[in-house]
């Protein structure tokens, strides 16, 4: 998702459940359960049905942006505190526009380039929106908007010791996700590939290895997701959600994009859920030889 996108949102008043007992998926799923009637997850205090996150920009209008948000069936959106820009009238009408959309809002930090701006702008938006959610976002690469590891670690401490829920945006790098959450973030949102690219997973196999090394950890997929296929892919290998923007902002069709995604995340959870069959590296018969039962002697 493009870092100018991330949102405001009215979090309940209490005070954020600790990071590491927030989140959900296991580091194995129950295959050996149905899939429970409320296949609910939860982070920095909140209960969500819906495992699509969705920013508010790039979108052709404010009524197609309303239609994509109906479609998603989204419970949180995301929009820019400096796009935004409250105390003028257009900023004022935009906000009054995202706060019509219901759902939870989750404000962020895009723009700053140190961990200071990060925290400055976390305060605006926690006075303005009245929400302890932020997104933090310090950027060390302006070309490829790259997180700035260092940078996000000091925010993300500061943050989390004046009761923020610190959603943070980081690479796919386990031993950065680890500090992050001893520093007591809410939800570690490691990229798939650069924001706004649309290229998708480009390193699965460290995706799934944040994953399986933290199993107790709230994951959220945030930026290069191009395809619903992609974010079914996230699903299938146990993370809890996935944040986009652009892919549905820019298609041909938002609002059936946003439906598309949907579907994807949903089957994508499903899968994990259900239990993936292993990958091998030599065929094996789908269909028993013994008896060969639909098989006739040649005469």
């Amino acid at each position: 998702m493009d870092t100018e996108i991330t949102a405001a949102a009215a979090a309940p008043a209490a005070q954020p459940a600790p990071p590491r007992r927030a989140g959900v998926a296991a580091a194995s799923p129950p295959h050996a359960a149905a899939k429970p009637a409320a296949d609910t997850w939860s982070v920095g205090g909140v209960q969500l049905r819906s495992r699509l996150l969705l920013g508010t920009s790039r979108y052709p209008s404010p009524q197609v942006l309303a239609q994509a948000a109906a479609a998603s069936a989204a419970e949180v959106f995301t929009v820019g505190l400096r796009r935004l820009q409250p105390e003028s009238g257009g900023g004022q009408a935009f906000w009054q526009r995202i706060r019509g959309l219901g759902g939870h809002l989750l404000p962020n930090t895009a723009g700053c380039h140190d961990a200071q701006q990060a925290v400055n702008l976390a305060r605006m938006a926690r006075e303005l929106f009245e929400t302890p959610w932020i997104k933090l976002e310090v950027i060390g690469d302006d070309y490829t908007l790259q997180p700035d590891p260092l940078g996000t670690l000091e925010a993300a401490r500061t943050l989390a010791a004046e009761g923020f829920s610190v959603f943070a945006y980081t690479t796919d790098d386990l031993v950065l996700a680890r500090r992050l959450l001893d520093a007591g973030v809410a939800a570690v949102m490691p990229w798939a590939a650069p924001i706004g690219s649309g290229r998708g997973p480009q390193n699965l196999q460290a995706l799934r290895t944040l994953r399986e090394r933290l199993p107790d950890a709230v994951l959220i997929c945030d930026a290069g997701l191009g395809r619903p296929s992609h974010a079914a892919q996230v699903l299938e290998i146990g993370f809890d959600a996935v944040l986009l923007n652009t892919a549905v902002a820019e298609a041909a069709d938002p609002v059936r994009m946003a439906a598309a995604f949907a579907a994807a995340v949903a089957a994508g959870r499903d899968a994990w859920l259900a239990g993936i069959m292993p990958e091998r590296d030599i065929a094996q018969a789908s269909t028993p030889t013994v008896g060969m039962p639909f098989w006739h002697e040649a005469r």
